[in-house]
């Protein structure tokens, strides 16, 4: 029964969405992806205040994959308006890609306010292609809500994997799908559409664990939590790292 009326309000739900596919079928939508980078830094103060304590224990231990020189060589996949700056190691090397190029703006606020990192470059370019990033050039990868909307994890993960050194390591923080006994899971399947078009391609019924496991990493340190005051749409969370 509770299956049956999930699909129907789905099926509502999927309704409200059809004008929005139209308008990114014709070309439209890309007004709304101009307007959703301010819309994602002035969210990220919000969402930091709430997960400060969770993504410091996260990126606390970064500092022991840095390359015999000493130096943290780190590249950040959709890294947005720059929302873990304040969190990576003093003198931390970044290279920041992202596949909207209208982060641009709010990415350079974060790096003036984060003088203790060395910034690199901005790429824009997809997680699924990292053609300007070479084999085994950097120490760290770092993902934070990120895998939801990317259109491959698969292959993310395989670009990841090929970009890491030997020993390097990835670290993520994702919102996942919740269990499917839970009223959670039947909200995210029922507003997934409309979440998908208003979150920019986010998608909240991914469980993105499991290909995180099946990636081929050689360790894999990996929790799941639920993330404290944050909509229940998205409280389900993953953090932790893998090591290649």
């Amino acid at each position: 029964m509770k299956t049956c009326l999930m699909r129907f309000c789905r099926l509502l739900c999927f309704a409200l969405t059809v004008p929005l596919y139209v308008m990114e079928l014709i070309g439209l939508y890309g007004f709304y992806k101009r307007l959703f980078p301010l819309l994602a830094y002035n969210i990220t103060f919000s969402y930091n205040d709430k997960m400060h304590k969770t993504k410091r224990e996260l990126f606390r231990n970064m500092g022991k994959f840095a390359s015999p020189d000493g130096t943290l060589r780190l590249l950040e996949i959709g890294c947005g308006s720059g929302a873990n700056f304040q969190f990576y190691p003093y003198g931390c090397l970044v290279v920041c890609a992202d596949p909207n190029p209208h982060f641009e703006r709010y990415l350079r606020i974060s790096m003036a306010a984060n003088e203790h990192l060395t910034f690199d470059r901005f790429l824009v370019v997809c997680g699924e292609d990292l053609e300007d990033v070479e084999d085994g050039s950097v120490d760290v990868v770092v993902c934070t809500l990120v895998l939801c909307s990317v259109r491959d994890v698969q292959q993310v993960l395989r670009e990841i994997r090929r970009v890491l050194r030997p020993g390097g390591a990835f670290y993520f923080l994702e919102h996942v799908v919740s269990e499917p006994s839970s009223w959670t899971y039947f909200f995210q399947h029922v507003f997934g559409p409309l979440w998908y078009y208003l979150g920019d391609g986010c998608m909240i019924t991914r469980a993105t664990w499991k290909d995180i496991e099946a990636a081929g990493f050689c360790e894999l340190h990996l929790n799941l939590i639920e993330a404290p005051e944050v909509t229940p749409l998205i409280r389900p969370h993953i953090m932790g790292y893998c090591i290649k």
